[in-house]
């Protein structure tokens, strides 16, 4: 899939904005502060309806306005989807062909994105919760259920915490409702945990080969979810539901001692490995880039071999973190296969090399304009 054009109005920075795309890689050129990442986040926000920089969609909304639009118009191997999203105060808009969607789960997964920036190392160093939402943001776009038992997960975890709260100030002493909502919860947490194992496994076998390729084989990189579950016999759903469903028996005590649910897949983490040591805590910096780089490169495999298409690749100012091994492998893995927006302050060195005639555009204050092809 490629994206093949975008209009924005009163996005950010934009004010109105009409732009063609090549359907491979596509440069952004320009100073900081003058609209490059904007674009990307457009395009991250026409696909998922969020922003992957700010929870605030106000902030999407150009100063002064009260409505932002954006359009795109999808080219798939089924044919061309135009795609349309309007944020405005009283909640979000999206139609696909032109058809307004009841819900926003059903609009996402029809523009599938990975976005890979400086602050995306995060995913190996950062906290459990960075991991987590990689995982529920990339995952939710492969697979609609996910998405769903992810939503009806968090409901049903609002629910719980308030009750047991309730509980913990003697508002409340009905231990058979909590009972109930502990049942709803292992089984949509069963549910989310089984599929993000077996995403995780794919994605496993395809980070390992990428990262065997930039370290010349000399090191593998292994996967390990960590939960209160025992995983190591019980991967389905059907086993880890009773699992859970002891766990929160067991814990209940101190849940509405501590007024909150304490564990499933909203306290879990993924561990990343190096030769069997840990990554996140023992290994180089240089390590840990590899680490990223690989499990975002094997996210474009992973997208294809789930939803049939290859996503769209976001690539925000990553270049100058990498090293010129690391950056000629990543353009070497993305040309001619996968459609890719790139910014920049300038293209030089190995990407200028690399790049097989890329469609540049300079940006200058929410402007953009295209440089004749060299």
């Amino acid at each position: 899939m490629y994206l093949e054009n975008l209009a924005l109005h009163d996005f950010r920075n934009y004010a109105d904005l009409t732009v063609n795309f090549s359907s491979g890689v596509n440069v952004l050129l320009g100073q900081n502060a003058q609209g490059k990442t904007n674009l990307l986040e457009a395009i991250y926000v026409l696909a998922l309806t969020r922003s992957h920089r700010t929870a605030n969609d106000k902030e999407l909304i150009r100063w002064q306005t009260t409505t932002a639009t954006l359009k795109g118009r999808l080219h798939k191997t089924t044919g061309s989807v135009p795609l349309e999203l309007e944020l405005g105060r009283h909640g979000k808009r999206a139609r696909v062909n032109h058809l307004e969607q009841a819900k926003l789960s059903q609009y996402i997964g029809n523009l599938n994105v990975i976005v890979f920036a400086p602050e995306d190392l995060a995913i190996v160093k950062g906290a459990p919760a960075v991991r987590r939402r990689f995982m529920d943001m990339e995952f939710g776009q492969m697979s609609p259920k996910y998405l769903y038992n992810l939503s009806q997960y968090r409901t049903i975890l609002k629910q719980r915490n308030q009750y047991l709260r309730q509980l913990n100030r003697q508002q409340a002493k009905d231990k058979v409702y909590l009972g109930v909502l502990s049942d709803q919860l292992a089984a949509f947490g069963a549910e989310i945990i089984a599929k993000r194992l077996e995403l995780l496994q794919q994605l496993q076998t395809w980070a390992q080969q990428v990262h065997a390729t930039i370290t010349q084989e000399q090191e593998t990189l292994t996967f390990h979810y960590v939960t209160q579950v025992d995983t190591t016999q019980t991967t389905t759903a059907a086993e880890l539901y009773p699992a859970l469903q002891a766990l929160y028996q067991q814990q209940q005590a101190k849940e509405i001692f501590q007024g909150t649910t304490l564990l499933g897949p909203h306290r879990d983490d993924l561990q990343f490995s190096v030769n069997d040591k840990n990554v996140q805590t023992f290994g180089s910096q240089g390590q840990q880039r590899t680490t990223a780089l690989s499990v975002k490169l094997a996210e474009i495999d992973l997208m294809k071999a789930e939803t049939g298409e290859y996503p769209v690749l976001l690539l925000d100012d990553v270049l100058s973190e990498l090293d010129a091994a690391r950056q000629t492998h990543l353009l070497t893995a993305i040309q001619d296969k996968v459609q890719t927006f790139l910014t920049t302050p300038s293209l030089d060195g190995v990407a200028r090399k690399l790049i097989k005639a890329p469609k540049v555009f300079e940006v200058n204050q929410g402007s953009l304009h295209e440089e004749e092809p060299q």
